[in-house]
């Protein structure tokens, strides 16, 4: 059996380079999670509550794309433990709407700076133009169709 390479039709080094990007770009927040008894569920909620304080559970499923399940449990365990309040809507009572305690908002710095420096160390030559390409790049890869095909 002969390896699969890139004349099997597949970019395969974008594909690992892909990869090994999550992986370090995950890898420090895994381990300051870890020590909480948390994982990577975890710091997706704290990231949007903390982008968009007040933001509902309902929109925060969409965000995330989740079953209410899923997301049950992990915000349950953020209240829980301090990081996250809910609060009744202010027009709709039965909105619930998330907002971050204070420890929550040093939780979600705390996990974005090793983020931010990874991310800034690879763009520190980059001119505005290439940062504004990687930006495009990424933002085509978050696109929900398949491969971004229409």
């Amino acid at each position: 059996m002969e390896p699969m390479t890139a004349a099997d039709g597949v970019d395969f080094e974008i594909i690992e380079l892909v990869f090994f990007a999550y992986r370090a770009f995950t890898s420090d927040p895994d381990a300051i999670l870890e020590k909480g008894d948390m994982g990577r569920a975890h710091h997706r909620v704290m990231h949007f509550v903390n982008r968009e304080p007040g933001m509902t559970v309902a929109a925060l499923l969409d965000t995330l794309k989740i079953t209410k399940q899923s997301l049950a449990r992990v915000l349950k365990q953020l209240i829980d433990k301090g990081y996250i309040c809910q609060i009744a809507g202010p027009e709709d009572r039965r909105q619930r709407c998330l907002y971050p305690t204070r420890a929550g908002r040093e939780l979600a710095l705390e996990l974005a700076a090793p983020q931010h420096r990874r991310i800034a160390h690879a763009l520190e030559k980059a001119t505005p133009e290439e940062r504004a390409e990687v930006v495009r790049f990424l933002t085509r890869m978050c696109d929900e169709r398949e491969g971004g095909k229409e």
